[in-house]
């Protein structure tokens, strides 16, 4: 059975920066894309990144430049570096691994965790 488990969330100031960690059990991420998504309350779950068992990188427009992500594939887990933070960024952050089809596209993930609460604000 697979199990994501996201951490690392919390409150931070804007212009401030926090890594999300994003844990497997029961897949290996060094053979699967994982992306990341995040909701805020009434709207769609939107894509943030995502990366490739290759190591390729694709980055939504609002987060490039910004946030980075990175895998270990000895501990299993993937990274989701943010920095220069905005109000706009918070929501609660998932990750997921891909199955099939854009990798933007929430309807192409079937695993994903029980996400973590990013919050920024002064």
């Amino acid at each position: 059975q697979v199990q994501l488990v996201e951490s690392g969330g919390g409150l931070v100031q804007p212009g401030g920066s926090l890594r999300l960690s994003c844990a497997a059990s029961g897949r290996t991420f060094s053979t699967y894309t994982v992306g990341w998504f995040r909701q805020t309350p009434g709207k769609e779950r939107e894509f943030v990144g995502a990366m490739t068992w290759g190591g390729s990188k694709y980055y939504a427009g609002s987060v490039k430049g910004r946030f980075t992500i990175s895998k270990d594939n000895a501990k299993n887990t993937v990274y989701l570096q943010m920095t220069s933070l905005k109000f706009e960024d918070t929501a609660v952050y998932y990750c997921a691994i891909h199955r099939s089809g854009s990798y933007s596209s929430v309807v192409g993930y079937d695993y994903w965790g029980q996400g973590t609460q990013v919050t920024v604000s002064s």
